[in-house]
């Protein structure tokens, strides 16, 4: 499977709409993104059923701004619409291949739940502040 080119105008669509994205944050200029490009490429051949994402930092800088992207690459994984990894710098092709089985592997339905009762703490912390 060729990547698909996210923009700021189709990335929620495509985040939403499939299972697991994995998202590559680069630059033409970047010679880690380069080192880094034919691994991806190599991992999205194996894994049909990953959609394989790229946002170009150069031309969505609004999309990497609002991800917080200081350093490329950068790698986000989202299965289920919950971003579950985003790391910089190039994996090499084996920690990439372990990378997408831990998020192929988890309790979706055991990360929301882990989730929720992450968000409950931070209201019941904030409300016991006063703030």
């Amino acid at each position: 499977m060729t990547t698909v080119a996210l923009t700021s105008e189709n990335f929620e669509e495509t985040v939403r709409s499939n299972e697991t994205v994995l998202v590559d944050f680069w630059a033409s200029w970047c010679g880690p993104c380069r080192s880094f490009a034919p691994v991806f490429e190599s991992a999205s051949a194996a894994h049909p059923d990953v959609v394989f994402a790229k946002v170009d930092t150069e031309a969505e800088q609004d999309l990497a701004a609002r991800f917080g992207i200081m350093l490329i690459p950068t790698l986000m994984a989202f299965r289920d619409n919950v971003l579950l990894f985003a790391q910089a710098g190039a994996l090499p092709a084996t920690a990439l291949e372990e990378l997408i089985g831990k998020v192929q592997e988890l309790d979706m339905a055991d990360v929301r739940r882990q989730v929720e009762a992450d968000v409950r703490r931070q209201v019941e912390a904030k409300a016991g502040t006063g703030s």
